[in-house]
């Protein structure tokens, strides 16, 4: 996987925190959650690159898959329903 571009963001306080709100409702990273939406807007537009990677999984990988292969849709995560 090619090195990861950095880049320098200037957001206005309110709306960081409002981003930032709503990846820890997503549990995700702020910075996971401003490339998620990037990516949904590229796509929406049809703007998104084919040769776009797909966004790195994050945590621990499932415990049916002993190989560590990414089996998910590599979105970063998402919220899932539980079962009580």
């Amino acid at each position: 996987m090619p090195e990861r571009k950095k880049v320098l963001l200037r957001l206005d306080p309110a709306v960081h925190d409002a981003v930032a709100r709503w990846a820890g409702d997503e549990l995700r990273s702020t910075n996971a959650q401003i490339e998620y939406l990037l990516r949904r807007a590229l796509s929406q537009a049809g703007r998104l690159p084919d040769n776009a990677g797909k966004l790195p999984r994050r945590g621990r990988p499932p415990k049916d898959d002993p190989s560590g292969e990414d089996l998910g849709s590599g979105n970063g995560g998402g919220r899932g329903t539980v079962e009580a």
